[in-house]
């Protein structure tokens, strides 16, 4: 029997069109169910491909000092500015591998030479100042990075996405633990530094209560400056 019935008693012959389902018409298309035609034209708009990483950042100039760095140390110094610069050229890694912006990764690579070459040339005995100093700065770009690395993990809120007041509270006060708990572990190192490997290693009760101090103002000043960044562009 022809579909559609009769008109004028002619049989008219519909054509078998398949109406849409339903479930497909539910708000936005978002049907599981969906024939993946059409979940792939309604339901996912086109992908843009992921942007390859780079290959060569303007940071990296910094490493390859930090490269050179390890060289003149095996070369003119001893196996302790040796392990150093090692361990300074492991950390001018970190911003490469956490993708971080190019001025704070400069500006920590820097901060990291200065004060492993302040170490190695004994200004810090020389220039007492320079000691606190060189803590704060140092310690406030570390607190920062390191910031950066919770924040790939998930396990605090980008400060680019703290729009709330309380939100940016808590970048701030994450810093600055994060820096105090970094500038103990930094002054147990140099502890076991001094005590067995190389006496020369300058540790005072008062040089370690000053470096932390100076530690936590650093961090402090680090978690503001990240925190009145977005605060800047979220008032304006």
């Amino acid at each position: 029997m022809p579909v559609g019935g009769t008109v004028g008693g002619t049989a008219e012959h519909v054509p078998n069109v398949a109406q849409p389902d339903a479930a497909d018409e539910t708000p936005g298309g978002r049907d599981p169910g969906a024939p993946a035609a059409y979940r792939e034209r309604v339901v996912a708009p086109p992908s843009r491909p992921a942007a390859a990483p780079a290959v060569w950042v303007r940071a990296d100039v910094v490493r390859v000092v930090g490269l050179a760095a390890v060289a003149a140390a095996v070369l003119w110094f001893d196996g302790v500015a040796v392990a150093l610069m090692l361990l300074v050229l492991g950390g001018l890694m970190v911003p490469r591998a956490l993708r971080i912006g190019p001025r704070l990764d400069v500006a920590y690579g820097v901060a990291l030479l200065v004060a492993a070459w302040s170490g190695v040339l004994d200004f810090y005995r020389d220039l007492v100042w320079w000691d606190l100093v060189v803590h704060a700065v140092v310690t406030g770009l570390v607190a920062a990075v390191s910031l950066g690395a919770l924040v790939r993990l998930g396990a605090v809120r980008d400060p680019d996405d703290a729009d709330l007041r309380a939100h940016r509270l808590g970048v701030a006060l994450v810093t600055v633990a994060v820096g105090l708990g970094l500038s103990v572990v930094w002054e147990i190192a140099e502890w076991l530094g001094h005590t067995y490997v190389d006496p020369a290693i300058y540790v005072t009760e008062t040089d370690t209560l000053g470096d932390l101090l100076a530690g936590g103002l650093g961090s402090l000043v680090a978690g503001a400056a990240l925190i009145g960044r977005q605060g800047d562009r979220t008032d304006g």
